[in-house]
């Protein structure tokens, strides 16, 4: 039986504590732990960006990381970006402009480009593509994804 650690982390915004294997990722800990699917699996080996969360502010592929290095990291999911029944802008442009289908790569999708938005208020279209391009998605051909993110960024001014 392997030995679990206590790891104390704040988790959208609240400090929390959990226990976990250390060979589990964080992607485990999140949906097996912490209970909080938003978070999506997809390949595992950090290929499609649908486990995408942000720690400390940039976007990380929560299978390729460890839940025991989140200890003392801020780190955000998809369920931390709306405030109760207020959605945030990103969510609220992808269901206006549709630019979601199945479903999988949307949490991922929406993180990286809350980091991008983060870093940069005002991306130009070359700078959406190049920020999402580790998110990979077989529904939509990205177009309304990348035009939600604009229009986000555009209403920021």
């Amino acid at each position: 039986m392997t030995k679990k650690t206590l790891v104390e982390t704040k988790l959208n915004g609240e400090v929390v504590e959990f226990l976990c294997e250390p060979r589990q990722s964080l992607l485990e800990v999140l949906r097996d732990e912490l209970r909080l699917t938003g978070t999506k699996e997809g390949c595992l080996t950090g290929d499609c960006g649908a486990c995408t969360v942000l720690v400390n502010g940039r976007s990380v592929c929560s299978c390729l990381m460890l839940g025991v290095e989140a200890a003392g990291a801020e780190i955000e999911t998809v369920e931390g970006l709306a405030h109760g029944l207020e959605l945030d802008p990103l969510q609220q442009k992808f269901l206006e402009e549709a630019s979601l289908q199945c479903g999988i790569c949307t949490p991922g999708v929406l993180m990286s480009a809350k980091a991008l938005l983060a870093r940069n208020p005002h991306p130009t279209e070359a700078d959406v593509r190049y920020a999402l391009a580790g998110n990979l998605c077989r529904c939509t051909g990205y177009d309304k994804i990348v035009r939600a993110v604009l229009e986000v960024a555009g209403q920021a001014r």
